[in-house]
C-alpha cells in the first residue's frame, strides 16, 4: 500500500467498534480481551429478545465501555415502550443507539426503522448518536433504489450510517459514490468482518438458529462461497483494496463497524497486530 492508503487503514482501525451477539458468555469474553476504549455494539436477536440486548448493554456500560444497543424497530411495541427504553438507557449513561428495521415480524406499531426514528425525534431525540443501516449489496427483498431512498428519508433522524457486509471493494466504491451524489452526507462506519474462522461461523449459525446468523448470511450475495473458497476473502485484502476510495474526504468514512461473530479476542489481536505492522 502507498503511504496514503496505509494512513487511511490505520485511521479506520483506530476508530473501530465491535459488534457482538448478546450470548450468555459474551460479557466475560469482552472484559477479558477488549479495552474499554473500543466501543461495543450489541445486536437485537429475535430468538433472544430485546431485553437481553438491553441488559447486556447496561452491563457493558457499567464496566466503562461506550456501548451501542441495537433497537430493532420491529421488536419495539410502540412509542410508550420506546420512551421507557430511552429513559432506561439514558439512566445507564448510554448515548448512542443503532436502529435497524429488524428481521422479526412486527410486535407492535413499527413496521420499519423510519417510523421508529420519527418517534425518537418526536420524543425529543434522547440519543446523541443514532445509526441507521446501509446496504452496499442488494437486499433480498428491497430494491436497490429503495434502500438508497430509505437512507435519504432517514438522514434527518440519524447521525451516521453503518454498512452491511460486502466483500467487494468495487461495490463499496460504486455505492458510496451513488449515495454521496444523491446528497446523503452522513458519516459512514464501514462494515467489515473480523478474522472469523469459517467453522466457527457455521457453528454459530447452527446454534443461534434461523433468526440470526443464518438470516444474516442469507442476505449476503455470494458470502458463503467466498468464505469457503481456498485463498478467498480476508478483511485485510478488502480494506487494502477499498482504502483509495474510503480515504477520500468527500466519502466521509469515519471508522469501522467490525462484525466479530463473538470472536472478540481474535478480533482485537488481529486489529492490534495490523496497527503495529502499519506503524512499523
Amino acid at each position: 500500500m502507498r503511504s496514503k492508503e496505509r494512513a487511511t487503514v490505520r485511521r479506520l482501525l483506530t476508530n473501530a467498534r465491535y459488534e457482538v451477539l448478546p450470548t450468555k458468555t459474551i460479557e466475560a469474553k469482552v472484559l477479558e480481551s477488549v479495552p474499554t476504549s473500543v466501543p461495543v455494539t450489541v445486536t437485537a436477536s429475535p430468538s433472544m429478545g430485546l431485553e437481553r440486548t438491553i441488559e447486556t448493554a447496561e452491563s457493558f456500560a457499567a464496566q466503562g465501555y461506550t456501548v451501542v444497543p441495537h433497537l430493532a424497530a420491529r421488536m419495539v411495541h410502540g412509542r410508550t415502550e420506546l420512551e421507557e427504553l430511552a429513559t432506561r438507557l439514558g439512566a445507564a449513561g448510554i448515548t448512542s443507539v443503532f436502529v435497524p428495521g429488524g428481521d422479526a415480524d412486527p410486535v407492535g406499531d413499527y413496521k420499519d426503522a423510519l417510523s421508529m426514528l420519527e418517534d425518537l425525534t418526536a420524543i425529543g431525540s434522547p440519543f446523541a448518536h443514532v445509526g441507521v443501516t446501509g446496504y452496499p449489496e442488494s437486499h433480498p427483498t428491497i430494491h436497490d433504489d429503495l434502500t438508497v431512498q430509505s437512507m435519504w428519508d432517514k438522514r434527518r433522524h440519524a447521525t451516521h450510517i453503518v454498512s452491511n457486509l460486502t466483500f467487494d471493494a468495487a461495490v463499496i466504491k460504486d455505492w458510496l459514490q451513488r449515495m454521496r451524489l444523491r446528497g446523503i452526507g452522513l458519516p459512514l462506519l464501514l462494515g467489515v468482518p473480523g478474522p472469523v474462522e469459517r467453522t466457527k461461523l457455521l457453528s454459530m449459525a447452527t446454534k443461534i438458529g434461523v433468526g440470526d446468523s443464518t438470516r444474516f448470511l442469507a442476505k449476503q450475495k455470494g458470502l458463503m462461497a467466498r468464505l469457503v473458497a481456498p485463498g478467498g476473502f480476508t478483511g485485510e485484502s478488502f480494506l487494502e483494496k477499498a482504502a483509495p476510495t474510503v480515504g477520500e474526504p468527500e466519502m466521509n468514512v469515519s471508522g469501522l463497524h467490525v462484525y466479530t461473530f463473538n470472536q472478540v479476542a481474535e478480533t482485537e489481536a488481529w486489529r492490534q497486530d495490523w496497527l503495529k505492522r502499519l506503524e512499523g
